[in-house]
């Protein structure tokens, strides 16, 4: 039986794929939210990994939901609506918070069609690199649902109150192009380019200490909703164990002896 979400470390390096091609990756089956899951817990727990790239197998990075299983009572609709709460509080949902909790930096590499929840997946990692040919589209409005995955939260923080609204509203496609224009992702590649330059950022991301790696990309998470003050508290906490790391000692011996540093994780 295929793997739906497979993980190879090369290195700090993880690459996480998305492994349902012939339905173009939907990530609202059981199946593939317990496999990402279970990714995304590894992820956190391989001490070896210091970044991670998400991309999908194929054509597409993710179709969102499985579109064959929507309509009455399909996939997480349930005839009573009690349950199709549930179902959506013990699926889907337990992804972007997840993806909130984890404290290794994702890179998404967006390879094809982002659409629907494949959107917000895209949005729930730090990073996205899109390839010439991805697309992007907050389209739950075209089935005539609403993003029960966290969209509404996590769209307007990347692109902006006004844009979140339009692709939202609209449920209308960006091109690669459009995204990179909106902020929705941070450069634009030839597919063929894609994995290489995601490799490349993911590359200097590793090379830092990984300890602060973890704790900036914390912070950067928490100040989209605690207040300056709590931030800073956090911060001053953070920063206390940050100085005690042999890294930070490491970091500023290499600088004085204008070598490179040689960070292990301590």
């Amino acid at each position: 039986m295929t793997d739906p979400v497979t993980y190879q470390r090369d290195g700090a390096i993880v690459t996480l794929t998305l492994n349902d091609p012939e339905q173009r990756n939907p990530i609202s089956d059981a199946g593939m939210i317990e496999a990402l899951l279970a990714a995304l817990a590894r992820l956190e727990a391989d001490p070896e990994a210091r970044v991670a790239i998400l991309t999908g197998a194929g054509s597409a990075f993710s179709a969102g939901g499985n579109i064959k299983k929507m309509g009455q009572a399909g996939g997480l609709n349930d005839p009573l609506p009690v349950r199709t709460r549930a179902n959506y509080k013990k699926g889907i949902q337990r992804i972007p918070l997840a993806f909130a909790a984890l404290e290794v930096p994702v890179i998404a590499a967006v390879n094809g069609a982002a659409i629907g929840a494949g959107c917000d997946l895209a949005c729930m990692c730090d990073i996205r690199i899109a390839g010439r040919s991805a697309r992007f589209a907050e389209s739950f409005v075209k089935v005539g649902i609403i993003a029960g995955d966290g969209g509404a939260w996590l769209l307007p923080r990347i692109v902006g109150f006004s844009k979140a609204s339009e692709m939202a509203l609209t449920g209308e496609m960006l091109d690669a192009d459009a995204a990179l224009a909106s902020g929705l992702v941070s450069r634009v590649v030839e597919d063929d380019e894609l994995l290489d330059a995601a490799r490349e950022v993911a590359g200097r991301i590793a090379a830092n200490p990984p300890y602060a790696v973890r704790m900036t990309k914390r912070l950067l998470w928490e100040g989209q909703s605690a207040s300056l003050a709590g931030l800073l508290e956090m911060a001053a906490s953070m920063q206390a164990l940050a100085h005690a790391t042999a890294d930070h000692r490491e970091a500023i011996a290499a600088m004085l002896e204008k070598r490179a540093p040689r960070f292990t994780g301590s």
